[in-house]
């Protein structure tokens, strides 16, 4: 039986699907002139770490949220944890743009990673899970073509 998402699901998941309008808007941006390539590939890399670190705070809140055992492992594990996508995020913003690219990218699947373990599984929906592989092969998928014209050029 397919359970029908509730409407905080489904706005979660709209919300999410938007949110990666911006990756694939300023792709498309970057096959254009040279001062649009310039432009869109920054607005792209800062995008990214904005995401990256708001992913972080899911964790945080999701870590801050678990009242019934404050100081278990897994709890203090996730805070820690939560702050790892901001602290990559930023430093990628200081590096070269097509390492900045990379560290994003890596960011972003370490996160998706970490989101699968055991412990951080049962502390999501099994949507959320889901809607999170979607967006991240989405926001790969971008990265990949922004490190494509890397390479063609």
């Amino acid at each position: 039986m397919t359970q029908i998402p509730d409407g905080r699901q489904r706005l979660a998941q709209n919300l999410g699907y938007a949110g990666i309008l911006p990756f694939v808007l300023t792709l498309a941006m970057f096959w254009g002139t040279q001062l649009w390539q310039v432009w869109s590939l920054h607005a792209f890399l800062f995008y990214a770490a904005i995401i990256l670190s708001f992913l972080g705070g899911i964790h945080w809140g999701l870590a801050l949220r678990d009242s019934q055992n404050p100081l278990s492992p897994d709890t203090l594990q996730r805070l820690i944890l939560s702050m790892a996508p901001s602290l990559l995020a930023w430093p990628a913003l200081l590096l070269d743009e097509e390492q900045g690219l990379w560290v994003l990218a890596i960011g972003f699947v370490l996160t998706w990673w970490y989101e699968r373990l055991p412990a951080s599984r049962k502390r999501v929906p099994a949507w959320y899970l889901q809607l999170r592989t979607r967006l991240t092969l989405v926001v790969l998928a971008c990265h990949l073509g922004m490190l494509m014209r890397f390479w063609i050029v």
